[in-house]
């Protein structure tokens, strides 16, 4: 799943766009219909945590379209024939399977999630366990799929801009929305990241694995920066939070904004990462690593990876 250096990356991608007008979509998404976007202009680009929000205006109009006229124009486009229908040019790449562990999206309509208010102008985009975003170019099949076929993945959503160049987005989900509802405060890469109240979230009685998955503190912190982090701070992944001391949790803290800031930056300078302890099966000190799926029953579980000598249980 992409976290908060890939998304930030992303972010980074589309923001050449921002003042540019879509003069052409396509696509393979059913939770939109990508004839809205048609002749909008592309307004501001923001990334909090996980999620990616565009704003899209009226092109022309410096102030942009009220939130009941933005609805009205969607409105109107949900009435309009797919491409497919109207033999409208394909901007999308040949079509293909969807990776097995992405959820499929489900049709679009009036309103896509609880807290996408129909009037809003803002898309939300997640990427899910393997979405990403292309300028300028297209994902090209590096495999054969199950069937032996080598086919290009089909995009979700094609933007081509007034400059001539465009925006591809693969296996992401979108939903129109009011406003980006996100918290910079919980953002790891956001300057107004709040440490203070992410270290009073590590001080409880909850494994710290735990707590770091939890994006109301935590927010772009995956699974990777998890597992590395923890290595990095020699913490076990089931140790209670409240019995770490404040310098250890804060030690804990640096290494979870540092790493998330140097994986960025090798992101941006197009270098891999190249993780201690994650998907490892031996720790830089040579030791066994142990890996086992961990998480609260009421939330999601994640494989996690943690060496039994280099982090020993409290």
């Amino acid at each position: 799943m992409p976290e908060g250096p890939s998304v930030k990356k992303f972010q980074l991608l589309t923001s050449p766009f921002v003042g540019q007008v879509v003069t052409k979509v396509g696509g393979s998404s059913r939770k939109i219909n990508v004839n809205e976007l048609k002749a909008l202009k592309l307004q501001d680009s923001q990334v909090h945590g996980k999620n990616l929000f565009l704003a899209f205006v009226a092109a022309g109009d410096l102030l942009g379209l009220s939130a009941e006229e933005l609805a009205l124009q969607r409105e109107a486009c949900r009435g309009a024939s797919s491409p497919a229908q109207e033999g409208q040019e394909q901007v999308c790449a040949p079509q293909t399977d969807l990776p097995e562990e992405e959820p499929q999206e489900v049709p679009h309509s009036i309103c896509d999630a609880p807290d996408a208010g129909c009037a809003g102008n803002w898309l939300r985009v997640h990427f899910g366990l393997f979405g990403s975003i292309r300028a300028n170019e297209f994902s090209r099949a590096n495999k054969a799929n199950k069937r032996g076929d080598w086919k290009d993945p089909i995009p979700r959503l094609v933007l081509h801009f007034e400059s001539g160049g465009f925006l591809v987005f693969y296996n992401c989900r979108m939903h129109w929305c009011s406003s980006p509802m996100a918290d910079p405060a919980s953002d790891i890469l956001s300057v107004e990241f709040h440490r203070g109240r992410a270290l009073d979230a590590l001080r409880t009685p909850n494994p710290v694995c735990y707590t770091l998955l939890d994006q109301r503190y935590f927010s772009g912190l995956g699974n990777i920066i998890k597992n590395e982090i923890l290595y990095m701070a020699k913490i076990h992944p089931l140790t209670q939070g409240s019995l770490l001391a404040v310098s250890d949790l804060e030690r804990l803290l640096d290494y979870a904004v540092q790493f998330s800031s140097d994986w960025l930056q090798s992101k941006l300078h197009g270098k891999g990462l190249h993780p201690q302890i994650y998907q490892k099966e031996q720790c830089p000190l040579g030791h066994a690593v142990m890996k086992e799926t961990l998480g609260s029953s009421h939330g999601f579980k994640r494989l996690t990876w943690w060496c039994p000598q280099c982090q020993p249980a409290v």
